[in-house]
């Protein structure tokens, strides 16, 4: 089993048709969809993001990272939620992908979610990040 990462990424057109849908409906269809998930044995984690106005931006272009308050001024694609799905291939996330209840217009991008057992065991960075994750029960 491998864990991917189901990346809901819309434009400024379907953030605003998103927002034109009652909240209601938009809790029934995206619960019912988690609740598919859930009876699978596939989600591990799933959050929606707030309205983009809300949010900052840190840029690094130069020596000191500038702080910029949302809106973002021109934006092609907006992040606007994720879920962690544990599956057996890329394609299953894929399947999954497919079935998201989505708005027209938007996209979800699939990226693996590489385990710490891929990183070299004598790091001593991985070491403490292995340590850590025992701790909070996350291996």
């Amino acid at each position: 089993m491998a864990k991917y990462m189901l990346i809901m990424r819309g434009s400024d057109e379907t953030m605003a048709k998103m927002m034109e849908t009652p909240f209601e409906e938009m809790l029934d269809v995206m619960g019912r969809f988690n609740e598919e998930l859930i009876k699978a044995g596939v989600l591990v984690a799933a959050e929606g993001l707030d309205d983009p106005t809300q949010g900052v931006v840190v840029s690094h272009d130069g020596e000191i990272p500038v702080v910029t308050d949302g809106p973002y001024g021109e934006t092609k694609e907006l992040f606007g939620g994720f879920y962690i799905l544990e599956v057996a291939t890329k394609e299953e996330a894929v399947e999954w992908a497919k079935r998201i209840p989505a708005i027209p217009g938007s996209k979800t991008e699939i990226r693996r979610v590489p385990s710490i057992e891929e990183f070299p065991q004598d790091n001593e960075w991985i070491v403490k990040e292995r340590a850590w994750r025992e701790r909070t029960g996350q291996v």
